[in-house]
């Protein structure tokens, strides 16, 4: 195997992907001379992609819009991807007669409940996802474990976002799926968790909440995104997606170097440190 290893975060678009910088930043902190770059993969050509990687390939972290492709190309995935039914993270191990093998991880669950618990989420009782998509999978097993009692599904085309009633069975907690225009219809949350990208355009006003009702919007470019500017204007909380992001991509680095989401890293607190100050953000 190459002496200097490669890592990459793929998806389409990618320019705007902070990934290499909260990466290597902690590569260096470790010092370890690894690369880690972004890639623009074409919706559809993930496996093309990693077809043409050699050796030094030692993983991947993938996003939109790749995460079932990721998940459909894993030789074996832990616990968190097979409730979610979506991975973004991927391990490679290379064999002395060339063979590669993949294990699929989700990250993106620990990245939303650490979010949370920065900002003061002990506990969710009814809460609200927008989108139907793979990260909403997440964000569903994510309530689950702030001990969420219901989650209500908000989607703009809701018969593909109905095998969320299944992830929620699953982890135990009662998920329904609801179209945008009954938003209003819904009881006050407490909590809401919108994965939809920043471009999309979509007020959230509508939703009923709780008082100081907190918002993670998985979005981090522009921040704040218009939906957090709406959501910190009625009197509630907003988590950036990119205090998510950090959180995960720590996950991430146990995995690329100890091969396991639960191994701390040596000097993980001086690595944590170093990978959200890189984006900007204060460890808590």
């Amino acid at each position: 195997m190459s002496s200097i290893q490669t890592l990459a975060v793929v998806g389409h678009p990618i320019a705007h992907s902070l990934s290499p910088a909260l990466h290597s930043a902690a590569y260096n902190c470790l010092g370890l001379n690894w690369k880690y770059v972004a890639v623009d993969v074409q919706p559809g050509q993930l496996s093309d992609f990693i077809n043409s990687t050699d050796s030094s390939l030692r993983g991947l972290s993938v996003t939109m819009p790749h995460k079932v492709s990721a998940l459909e190309l894993s030789d074996s995935i832990d616990l968190i991807a097979e409730r979610t039914h979506s991975v973004n993270t991927l391990r490679f191990e290379h064999g002395v007669d060339g063979g590669r093998s993949v294990t699929g991880y989700n990250t993106d669950v620990a990245g939303i409940v650490n979010s949370f618990t920065d900002a003061g989420v002990v506990k969710a009782s009814h809460v609200a996802v927008i989108g139907g998509g793979a990260t909403a999978s997440s964000a569903v097993v994510a309530a689950a474990e702030k001990g969420a009692e219901h989650v209500s599904v908000i989607a703009r085309t809701p018969e593909k976002a109905l095998f969320l009633e299944q992830v929620g069975q699953q982890v135990g907690v009662n998920v329904s799926v609801h179209p945008l225009e009954t938003m209003e219809t819904l009881s006050p949350v407490d909590v809401a968790i919108s994965t939809l990208p920043g471009d999309v355009e979509l007020s959230l006003s509508p939703l009923p909440r709780t008082a100081r009702a907190t918002l993670l919007d998985v979005a981090y470019n522009p921040w704040p995104s218009k939906r957090g500017a709406q959501w910190s204007q009625a009197g509630g909380e907003v988590v950036s997606g990119l205090r998510m992001l950090a959180h995960q991509a720590l996950i991430q680095v146990r995995i690329f170097v100890n091969g396991s989401p639960c191994d701390e890293l040596q000097n993980e607190t001086d690595v944590k440190v170093a990978m959200f100050h890189a984006v900007g953000l204060e460890t808590l």
